[in-house]
């Protein structure tokens, strides 16, 4: 009887390790993310490439420039192109005022000016709100912006997530510049990393293409596997991603919880006991979360290293399609 009496707790622990890891198995599936990646590959401009490109509209006549208006729209090129977006956008709207005439073509240029401001700002909300606002949704192929127009509403679009708009503009990409939208198919998907577009499509057969995404294949961590990992062993899946503190750390205090819990029901303390393990739940169930997100995050970083330099010598980025500036 003594014996048995001596085994009922290690029997007790064992039910409730084989309870805890049936849970486990349950909830990883229930906090499982996707393998899809989400990744941010952005380009910066810098101000000696668009001094490079030539500007848009012809020079102010001499008498425009003597004008108040015309005095304004030079400060505000000035601004523009030493990337002083603020000022210039501030600028621009005050030559707009001065001039106050819509029929006037000057008046579509120093609105598209402002239009390339906010977008080469990364302000693509507010470059929305003031094309859909201003005349240049009057223009069409015969403005001599058209094809910089499309390529930054493209992106603008793209950015705040509205495909159905995106799908409108590339279309007249496609309609009048066929090769820009053609460059913005392969921008597109490289820049959201959609490996299964690429695969499928003629763009597989572009070695440098192929060479990455088989780069990527090779090197990438699997999310449902860090969560596995950090199920079975807290503290293991963020080791398999590279986060060694964050393995010691997720060790230590699920560690310190799991005995502290013990020690509890041990002693007879079943309220103190319950309440360290529901600390614990969120500790490891959290971990588990948290092991995949680190997976997901090290794809992330992983394509972005891999990505940016391809458009980049490519000049992929919608950007770099510009054919104009200020």
């Amino acid at each position: 009887m003594q014996a048995l009496s001596f085994l009922k707790p290690l029997m007790t622990i064992s039910k409730t390790a084989l309870v805890c890891a049936l849970m486990a198995m349950l909830l990883t599936s229930c906090f499982r993310l996707g393998e899809q990646i989400e990744p941010q590959v952005n380009y910066t401009v810098e101000e000696r490439y668009l001094k490079n490109l030539p500007s848009s509209f012809s020079p102010l006549t001499e008498s425009e420039r003597k004008s108040s208006w015309g005095s304004e729209y030079l400060i505000a090129k000035h601004f523009a192109k030493e990337l002083d977006l603020y000022r210039a956008i501030t600028t621009y709207k005050r030559a707009l005022i001065l001039l106050s005439n819509p029929q006037n073509p000057r008046y579509g240029e120093m609105e598209y000016d402002i239009f390339l401001s906010y977008y080469l700002g990364k302000r693509y909300a507010d470059a929305l709100n003031f094309y859909t606002q201003s005349e240049l949704v009057h223009t069409d192929y015969q403005f001599k912006a058209y094809h910089d127009l499309l390529v930054i509403l493209y992106e603008c679009y793209l950015k705040e997530d509205d495909q159905q708009h995106a799908g409108a503009i590339f279309y007249l990409l496609a309609k009048n510049y066929p090769e820009t939208a053609e460059k913005i198919k392969v921008s597109t998907a490289l820049t959201v990393g959609d490996l299964a577009y690429l695969k499928a499509s003629h763009f597989s057969q572009d070695q440098e293409i192929n060479g990455m995404i088989t780069h990527f294949n090779q090197h990438k961590k699997s999310v449902h596997k860090a969560q596995l990992l950090n199920a079975c062993l807290p503290g293991a899946g963020y080791l398999y991603v590279g986060q060694k503190q964050s393995a010691l750390t997720a060790f230590l205090l699920n560690g310190l919880f799991i005995y502290s819990s013990y020690a509890f029901f041990h002693k007879g303390f079943t309220a103190a006991g319950i309440i360290t393990l529901s600390f614990e739940s969120g500790w490891y169930f959290g971990g588990i979360y948290g092991a995949g997100e680190a997976a997901k995050i090290y794809n992330e970083r992983l394509y972005e290293n891999i990505a940016y330099p391809y458009l980049s010598k490519k000049n992929l980025f919608p950007v770099l399609m510009l054919k104009t500036s200020f």
